[in-house]
């Protein structure tokens, strides 16, 4: 009997946090964030399109994932449901498995549903990847059976953040972790990592305000604005190229909005 085989070398590429980008044949002109208020024990339903610009069909895997991320750059894409923060086991959806006709668009259903449990505090969250799956995959549902090939496959998933927060509950906390000056490219880059230690998500943005050795301002300088969920961490940068040299006082607050405002003092020596 003639042993048959398919070897395939995976090229994954993980979009996430960006805007809706057609690639392999799948958008999702939706978006990429599902938040909603909910209260304990309620529930709550939407639903995501998934669009096929291409002009051949395209088949489709829903799947769960929790999803931590850290101030390093690095990422963690757990079992669905395990982190202490997860909601995926709230969520129900339909369908699992589907195939997009060419130029058209498919919805795919969810329910959330919040358990009855008082403890439950501010927000909790977890991922839905949307993958697209090639006509030559070993999971494609029409795939050639023992046929042999060798060949590089390019796979492209969304990862939909689908995030509840319990009514208006939760503690709102920034802890400024690490500071640094970079010297890059030329520039020079205020870098601070900001972690949450609160109980819900905050999407602070990062400014500082510089005075001089005479307790002049000199100006304030503004820069990224990002989400970070409880216990996880993110690395903001200010650009502070056009700064004298010389020594400075800095207040940098994190703002993310009312009375949400976190800051701290540093002196920083720019040579």
């Amino acid at each position: 009997m003639r042993l048959r085989r398919k070897i395939n070398i995976l090229v994954v590429l993980f979009v996430l946090l960006l805007p809706s980008l057609g690639m392999a044949r799948v958008s999702i002109p939706s978006g990429l964030t599902y938040e909603k208020d909910a209260q304990v024990g309620g529930s709550y339903r939407g639903s995501i399109q998934l669009l096929n610009p291409g002009e051949d069909p395209q088949e489709v895997k829903v799947y769960q994932s929790d999803y931590l991320f850290y101030a390093d750059g690095s990422n963690s894409y757990g079992e669905p449901g395990k982190d202490v923060r997860s909601n995926a086991d709230w969520i129900s959806f339909s369908p699992r498995r589907l195939i997009i006709p060419a130029g058209g668009s498919v919805q795919v259903a969810y329910i959330v549903d919040v358990p009855s449990d008082q403890v439950l505090t501010g927000t909790y969250w977890s991922l839905l990847l949307v993958e697209g799956i090639s006509a030559s995959s070993p999971e494609a549902g029409n795939g050639a059976k023992g046929v042999i090939s060798v060949g590089i496959q390019q796979i492209m998933r969304y990862g939909l953040q689908m995030i509840t927060n319990i009514g208006n509950t939760g503690t709102h906390s920034l802890k400024f972790v690490k500071t640094k000056i970079l010297k890059t490219d030329g520039k020079r880059i205020l870098q601070i990592d900001l972690e949450n230690t609160g109980e819900r998500w905050l999407r602070p943005i990062l400014w500082t305000e510089l005075y001089d050795e005479k307790n002049n301002s000199v100006g304030k300088f503004e820069g990224e604005q990002l989400r970070i969920y409880p216990t996880t961490s993110a690395r903001f940068k200010i650009d502070l190229s056009q700064v004298p040299k010389g020594t400075y006082k800095a207040l940098v607050v994190a703002d993310a909005g009312g009375d949400d405002m976190f800051g701290a003092n540093y002196t920083l020596k720019f040579d």
